[in-house]
């Protein structure tokens, strides 16, 4: 079956008046996300104005309950707004069906879990490549770039490994390379370090910094400050509103 066409090109992002045209990776445009009804209703989010670039390495940080898990699932088209406009690389989503949406996730979205995801018996290697698979890329062809995302991680020498075999930091090493082996235009990572020790924490934080130096954008959504610390710009959230945009790139 043809791949569908992810949204008209009405729908496209397009610059506000003396901005520059060059857009964003990520535009929230007044996003709200609310549950429940009258007296019960809860605002996830309120009103969120949020534009990210290409490059970019930003944190959302915020306690349980600011929004910031909200953000995330709208971010990585797992969930829709309430109300807002939402552009992922120009395309506005909110029209999109469910298989456009997972095109979206697919094609353009590398997610990085705290429980790594990876799958239990099967080869760091093979784990690397499933989402090529998703795609019908030929094996040889997804075996080869899959070896090129670990070695781009530093764990070429552990294609062959179970997860069983190796530490929770080269676990999420081998999800962080799963999710690059797309060539995706954001990396989305929750709490990637929630599962790791200081040491592994340090470890997966130095190799986001150096995926961002080499041109990678990267959203990491963290409840530590000292985590949140490690990135370029720092988005805090409370109450399902932004309260503060710091290193923000002119």
């Amino acid at each position: 079956m043809a791949a569908a066409t992810p949204a008209p090109a009405s729908e496209a992002w397009t610059a506000p008046a003396g901005r520059p045209a060059r857009r964003p990776v990520i535009a929230l445009d007044r996003i709200s996300k609310r549950y429940g009804q009258g007296e019960a209703e809860v605002r996830a989010l309120d009103g969120v104005n949020l534009t990210i670039g290409r490059g970019e390495f930003v944190a959302i940080v915020g306690a349980s309950g600011s929004g910031k898990s909200t953000m995330m699932n709208i971010i990585g088209c797992l969930d829709a707004s309430t109300s807002g406009r939402y552009f992922m690389d120009g395309i506005e989503t909110g029209e999109l069906d469910e298989f456009q949406l997972a095109q979206i996730r697919n094609r353009k979205i590398g997610f990085v879990f705290q429980s790594f995801n990876l799958i239990p018996r099967t080869r760091a290697v093979e784990n690397v490549a499933m989402p090529l698979a998703y795609r019908k890329v030929p094996r040889r062809v997804r075996h080869a770039r899959a070896l090129e995302a670990l070695d781009a991680v530093g764990l070429s020498a552990r294609a062959g490994h179970l997860p069983s075999q190796l530490s929770g930091g080269q676990q999420q090493r081998v999800a962080i390379a799963r999710a690059l082996v797309t060539e995706p235009v954001l990396l989305l990572a929750d709490e990637p370090t929630g599962a790791l020790d200081t040491h592994s924490s340090e470890e997966i934080l130095d190799l986001f910094a150096s995926l961002h130096a080499r041109g990678r954008t990267i959203v990491m959504i963290t409840h530590e400050p000292e985590v949140a610390a490690r990135a370029q710009r720092v988005v805090r959230m409370q109450d399902g509103k932004i309260i503060a945009d710091t290193g923000v790139v002119r």
